[in-house]
């Protein structure tokens, strides 16, 4: 799985959603101002709930754009690190993008959102019903699979990585419950068995 890196620039939005981005494969990194004293509490708990995988950057200095070019500065920093990451800049700053032009160019994935929830990878998990995500794992990942799983357990992890680990536990079962209803599958104690393929 890529690694996606959120840089949330703090100055111009109010964080929201960094528990969405409680996975392995995201690593968060919120700039603050220099002259930023506090740090809203909800946001805190969710940044130190992400373990060694949420940090706070402290700028130096002031200036208008001076969060901009540590964002900059850190994007950098992170492709070498991590080369085949993708950058996610948190900001309704407009000014980033002939930056994030210029990565692509570069081939190095970075977009801009509005907010946390704004990300395409956890919009496009959220905004499914669980007959849709149904519909979505099995035409993507069953219909054409050679090795389907074969156990209830290793279906549910099929699942959360089909959706990028971004479901919750619930969720998960949400979209077992829907592919039984749908009648793709059959499920006896803790064996999955599939719809013949037509």
């Amino acid at each position: 799985m890529r690694t996606n890196i959120v840089l949330i620039d703090s100055e111009n939005v109010q964080p929201d959603s960094i528990e969405k981005l409680r996975h392995d494969h995201f690593r968060v990194v919120v700039l603050v101002g220099a002259n930023q004293k506090r740090i809203d509490i909800e946001v805190a708990k969710a940044v130190q709930a992400l373990g060694p995988n949420g940090e706070y950057v402290q700028i130096s200095g002031n200036g208008p754009n001076a969060l901009d070019f540590h964002i900059a500065f850190y994007i950098g920093r992170y492709s070498l690190e991590f080369p085949d990451s993708y950058f996610h800049i948190i900001s309704k700053d407009k000014g980033f993008d002939p930056l994030i032009k210029h990565l692509k160019e570069k081939k190095i994935f970075c977009t801009r959102s509005a907010s946390v929830s704004e990300i395409p990878l956890v919009k496009s998990a959220d905004k499914l019903p669980p007959k849709e995500r149904a519909a979505d794992f099995f035409e993507k990942r069953i219909t054409t699979a050679k090795n389907r799983p074969a156990t209830v357990k290793a279906l549910q992890s099929a699942i959360a990585a089909h959706f990028h680990t971004l479901l919750s536990s619930e969720e998960v079962g949400s979209v077992v419950q829907a592919l039984k209803a749908a009648g793709h599958i059959a499920v006896i104690g803790q064996k999955v068995t599939y719809a013949e393929r037509g």
